[in-house]
């Protein structure tokens, strides 16, 4: 499947020509081996792919006690693998290479021989204990992946065409009319609920048939739990928090209770579990901000946050479990929006993703003041625009479900902070519109925010 990491996977090698090895990280099951071996495949004479999940003693030796000597080095893995190695022609993918951190520490010496080209995959790269008593390899770029995105997701549909039709609306800020509207928000409505996993996708894409659809992604939440039990630290409590998301974005405020979990909890007792999830990407977090400023990592409040999962197709099975697998008919009904549960909590988790997507942090407005109601307020999301200016840099962004809705807090918003704001965003279920200065964008366009 088309990824828009092969881009920058392709510039990595135009700029860097050997000087650097680039590191693509990411969850389990978003298909970091598939594109860097596609890539490879694609643009280099000849590649050597060492799974370091399933590598013997041989290939370990070789890092651990041949290394001192290059030349030997490459001769063995050259003959392990049964692939000739070509000079500046060849690439070696170092695949899960958190499970050997040996391997990762002696690309500084591979890179300076220059001889060839490194690319390394990781999930859970970033934990503590998979970088313990090795030296991080200045030499090392880094690229973080993501689940499919919505573009994504139509080219895989055969539906490139309607994405482009998408984009020039949303550059052009003109309605798409109604057949059009209705087909790309159907569509959306698809990725909502399959997510972005690629193998779920994959499966969608020939079968259409959601059982099947909803068996792959049970699997990887399978593997995800035991990941939580094998790699955590505190596994109980990530777990616990694992378990909660459903139940805590279902609620009207979204704000993560952890008292919810454990009687006077305080964040400091889940601060390492949360940060587990979080550096594990398989939780999306999003911190409250006192101010809406740039530079706003400096003003967030960590005690208050929202735990958003990484692909909300994963969300789906994993709150609607109760028979161990989300019916056909349960996917039906979300899929022409006919079931009658709370889809704030799905909508709010999709634009979080695709958010994160574009490689924006996740940040959220609240103010609880009860002394002047005119400052009680919340706003789901705040994002900085591109092209920073002196002035009217942060846009609010509210998500809206349903087709009634209030916007009371973006107006006290823009009241309070108008010096401050760009551009006001509703993202909701309705085609693009223009009102009163706030720009009403269907969901499906915020990839391009």
């Amino acid at each position: 499947m088309k990824r828009k990491i092969t881009a920058k996977l392709l510039e990595w090698k135009e700029n860097s020509k050997g000087r650097s090895a680039l590191l693509l990280k990411g969850a389990r099951r978003i298909g970091k081996s598939y594109i860097v071996e596609e890539f490879a495949r694609s643009n280099y004479k000849s590649y050597i792919l060492i799974d370091f999940n399933m590598v013997n003693d041989r290939i370990r030796d070789l890092f651990l006690y041949d290394i001192n000597d290059l030349d030997d080095f490459f001769m063995r893995l050259s003959a392990l693998y049964g692939t000739k190695l070509y000079e500046r022609d060849s690439v070696i993918i170092f695949d899960e290479v958190q499970l050997f951190p040996r391997a990762r520490s002696v690309i500084k010496y591979l890179v300076a021989d220059g001889r060839y080209d490194y690319l390394e995959t990781g999930s859970l790269i970033s934990i503590k204990k998979n970088t313990k008593d090795i030296l991080i390899p200045s030499e090392e770029d880094s690229l973080e992946m993501y689940p499919m995105d919505f573009e994504e997701f139509m080219w895989a549909n055969d539906e490139s065409q309607l994405y482009e039709v998408i984009k020039q609306c949303y550059e052009q800020k003109k309605e798409m009319g109604q057949a059009l509207h209705r087909k790309a928000m159907n569509l959306f409505r698809a990725y909502m609920i399959v997510g972005g996993m690629p193998q779920a996708v994959n499966e969608y894409v020939s079968s259409k048939n959601f059982n099947d659809v909803d068996r792959i992604k049970r699997r990887i939440l399978k593997l995800y739990r035991e990941d939580i039990i094998k790699y955590a630290d505190d596994y109980l409590k990530a777990e616990a928090l694992f378990d909660e998301i459903p139940l805590q974005l279902s609620k009207e405020n979204r704000h993560f209770k952890l008292a919810s979990l454990e009687n006077k909890s305080r964040y400091s007792d889940y601060k390492d579990a949360l940060t587990w999830l979080f550096d594990a990407m398989i939780v999306n977090g999003c911190y409250a901000i006192n101010e809406p400023e740039l530079g706003m990592r400096l003003r967030l409040n960590n005690i208050i946050f929202k735990a958003y999962m990484a692909d909300t197709g994963l969300l789906i099975s994993h709150a609607y479990d109760e028979n161990s697998i989300v019916s056909e008919e349960v996917y039906q009904k979300l899929l022409f929006d006919k079931l009658e549960v709370n889809m704030g909590m799905v909508m709010e988790n999709v634009v979080a993703q695709m958010l994160r997507a574009t490689n924006r942090q996740l940040y959220f407005y609240t103010n609880s003041d009860r002394n002047n109601k005119d400052n009680r307020m919340e706003i789901d999301f705040l994002v900085a625009k591109r092209n920073i200016t002196n002035k009217h840099n942060i846009s609010p962004i509210e998500v809206k479900s349903s087709k009634n809705y209030t916007l009371n807090s973006i107006r006290k918003f823009r009241n309070k902070y108008k010096d401050k704001i760009d551009k006001i965003y509703v993202l909701h279920t309705s085609d693009l519109r223009i009102e009163d200065d706030i720009i009403y964008l269907p969901l499906y366009m915020t990839l391009l925010l």
